[in-house]
């Protein structure tokens, strides 16, 4: 089935966003708190979507007051499959924006068109350094330090058809210290991560609402 184009939003309407979560949501829960606290520039967070049912963000997300759903059981458990159904949920709650807070799964086809230039991914490291298919989580920092390297980081980016491959929008930095394990480099890139995402919304938020008003 192919989809054409995002619903066009009222003007005067917050900026809708959709969250993919796929664990603890320790990132999401910085967005929920820069949203009460009115640093997402007039973006709101209308729905949380899981690829992985019975993470503790959906948890997050109910205690806020925050729809949630998940994709799971989907023919064959595809890329595409999980796409189409994740498009068919943004377009469903009219999302402008769409959000991947430690969203695991792989997104293919309609998505990619439809919301190009309106999705973004949060990736821990240095990008286009230790990104790529199957660099996530303890692994990305893993790698750094057996690269030696003498910092890592965050990286906010646009989605497109690669893996970590999309438009950087900011990264932050933060040192490898000696001795450091991949849990205290994690640790450390996790914090930075939190202010890393929301900075990036706002800054999405701003784009899609001076686009708005100038049509």
């Amino acid at each position: 089935m192919k989809h054409s184009v995002l619903p066009k939003p009222v003007r005067d309407e917050v900026v809708r966003i959709l969250v993919l979560v796929s664990g603890n949501g320790t990132t999401l829960q910085a967005l929920i708190q820069a949203e009460h606290q009115g640093r997402l520039g007039g973006g709101g967070i209308e729905a949380v979507l899981t690829d992985r049912p019975g993470v503790y963000a959906l948890e997050r997300a109910t205690v806020a007051g925050i729809p949630v759903y998940t994709a799971q059981d989907l023919p064959g458990k595809s890329p595409q499959a999980l796409s189409d159904c994740i498009l068919h949920r943004a377009l469903t709650v009219r999302a402008d924006l769409i959000i991947l807070a430690g969203f695991l799964s792989i997104l293919r086809g309609d998505i990619l068109r439809v919301y190009r230039g309106r999705m973004i991914n949060l990736h821990p490291s240095l990008l286009p350094k230790f990104g790529g298919p199957g660099m996530y989580g303890e692994r990305v920092h893993r790698a750094v330090l057996a690269a030696g390297a003498g910092e890592s980081g965050c990286t906010v980016h646009l989605v497109d058809a690669g893996t970590d491959t999309g438009p950087i929008l900011l990264q932050r930095r933060v040192p490898v210290l000696p001795g450091d394990s991949p849990q205290d480099l994690g640790e450390r890139v996790h914090r930075a991560e939190q202010g890393a995402i929301v900075e990036a919304t706002a800054l999405m938020v701003r784009r899609i609402r001076q686009e708005r008003f100038s049509v």
